[in-house]
């Protein structure tokens, strides 16, 4: 199972992902989520565990080309393009600069679910209320499963991962209010927790 920790804003935490055995690591620059880094942030997080993880720059307010520019200065693997914002001309910008992009999606953004539509390498599949930490109704989930590699989001933390990769069955999961202690800080024995069991599952 791939896990990817979403929303590191510390090298610490970084490594403390790393060292649970997390695949990837995400930092986020959107101007509203308090996950957000800075220029300068985003690259100690990614100094501190590169050749270790994956690295995603995720954003839901920069333009694409920007973005993918962004990652490549940061030496950020993985561009992740999140919302209704991005189109299928967006994404082909971004893969102009940056190869590997992933596609973040919502139910409610109405997009195609197949992995690949427009471009994109992989699919997150986040809950309806994006960064709110809102669970999904796992039921409903099985209805919309995209097809293809996809990383399941929204709503997990150590207790309930297990139980959404058993009834999902995604090729990944993401998290990251579901390790916090407050919004936008993460909680070092949450993140070794959900590493453990969404690798166990």
């Amino acid at each position: 199972m791939y896990v990817k920790v979403c929303g590191l804003r510390t090298p610490e935490m970084a490594r403390v992902a790393a060292d649970a055995g997390a695949d990837a690591i995400g930092v986020v620059f959107s101007e509203r989520s308090p996950r957000r880094v800075d220029e300068a942030e985003a690259r100690a997080v990614v100094e501190a565990v590169r050749g270790r993880v994956e690295t995603v720059l995720v954003t839901n307010d920069l333009d694409a080309l920007e973005a993918a520019s962004l990652a490549v200065r940061l030496g950020i693997d993985i561009l992740q393009l999140h919302g209704r914002a991005y189109g299928e001309p967006d994404f082909a910008r971004a893969r102009s600069v940056l190869p590997r992009v992933w596609r973040a999606t919502a139910i409610v953004d109405g997009g195609p679910l197949a992995v690949g539509s427009y471009g994109e390498e992989a699919i997150l599949l986040d809950a309806p209320r994006p960064g709110s930490g809102e669970r999904w109704d796992l039921s409903d989930l099985v209805a919309y499963r995209p097809e293809g590699r996809w990383l399941l989001a929204g709503g997990l933390a150590p207790g309930n991962v297990a139980e959404a990769i058993g009834q999902a069955r995604p090729w990944g999961v993401d998290v990251s209010s579901g390790v916090e202690s407050s919004p936008g800080v993460k909680d070092a024995e949450l993140v070794r927790a959900f590493v453990a069991a969404a690798k166990g599952a």
